[in-house]
């Protein structure tokens, strides 16, 4: 299986995204195509003693920064270690596409560039998220800020879909985010969806608060990407925020070090189960080849993950079977 793999995309760009490649190709026998700067993927690998044996690399010339426009992907900078690698995927090059770089334009070169699935209105960002009783999928994570009720149905379905041929979720349950578990809270927007939902032969379990989520009412998360972006910032910053107070408790005083020793193996495991990084990266569902977007501060256990999850994703069949649900 070919993975293509954006070299200059995210905060820790190259290094840790070949280290990440490098990992995945001794782990998952999979065959990693680099796109970036040839020399500087070359000095990158030689200064952290890397061996780029088994990893073929593209050359381009340019990178899309955080600063670019989203359209920058299909206009200004075709030559980008981005646009050269949803080319390389559009052309059948490649099986799977995976980038930490600008969200804008990752999802727009997806949505244009590599086109939709027959019948899918709109692609949606789709993260795997941590809660108490393992994850579950968010989607739209940010990719749709005003939607329709028919979108938020497929993004449903689609949620649906890869939780259980690529998560192994059996009969995936379907959460509405809303203000209220009634059926007729939320905007019109949200009413509707519940309508559609209720009446569609997904494992529908109705409308979840936000304080609910994090439990793990639900397998699959559904909004509008202006409530996603939310949800998912807000849980991040939360995950963040909760782990930095342990640590200072632990670490400013006598009682609270000899507790960190005696808790170490709880702690770690915590850390670990809040971690985003062991999930990899988000598929764009509904582009009509298999794409995902890694956190733009992504190091190479997320890189490493998200091809693993890339790999699951081509296995699976996924965008066939969301194309046969349709």
């Amino acid at each position: 299986m070919d993975i293509v793999v954006d070299a200059f995309g995210g905060d820790n760009a190259p290094s840790e995204i070949i280290k990440g490649c490098i990992q995945a190709a001794n782990e998952y026998d999979v065959h990693i195509i680099l796109t970036g700067d040839e020399n500087k993927i070359k000095e990158a690998a030689e200064q952290n003693s890397l061996s780029l044996n088994n990893i073929e690399i593209c050359n381009c010339t340019q990178i899309i920064t955080m600063e670019d426009s989203a359209d920058s992907v299909l206009k200004s900078k075709k030559d980008s270690s981005m646009a050269v690698g949803l080319r390389l995927l559009n052309e059948g090059k490649g099986d799977a596409f995976i980038s930490a770089g600008n969200s804008g334009a990752f999802c727009m070169g997806a949505t244009l560039g590599i086109k939709r699935i027959k019948g899918i209105k709109r692609p949606a960002f789709a993260p795997i998220m941590p809660s108490a009783k393992g994850f579950f999928m968010l989607l739209d994570g940010g990719a749709n800020i005003e939607c329709r009720p028919e979108m938020l149905y497929q993004f449903a379905m689609m949620g649906s879909v890869y939780m259980e041929k690529v998560m192994g979720v059996k009969n995936p349950k379907v959460g509405l985010a809303n203000v209220g578990t009634e059926e007729h809270k939320g905007t019109e927007l949200y009413q509707h969806t519940f309508e559609l939902l209720a009446n569609s032969k997904l494992n529908f379990t109705g409308n979840v608060e936000g304080r609910e989520i994090p439990e793990g009412k639900c397998d699959v998360v559904v909004c509008d990407g202006f409530t996603g972006n939310l949800v998912l910032k807000t849980y991040e910053g939360v995950a963040q925020t909760l782990m930095n107070e342990i640590k200072h408790m632990f670490a400013d005083s006598i009682k609270g070090k000899v507790s960190a020793v005696l808790l170490n193996k709880d702690l770690k495991n915590m850390k670990q189960a809040l971690d985003y990084n062991s999930y990899g990266g988000a598929p764009i569902l509904g582009a009509s080849k298999p794409v995902f977007k890694a956190h733009g501060s992504a190091k190479a256990k997320t890189i490493k993950n998200a091809i693993r999850l890339s790999k699951d994703y081509v296995s699976a069949n996924a965008i066939e079977a969301i194309s046969s649900a349709l």
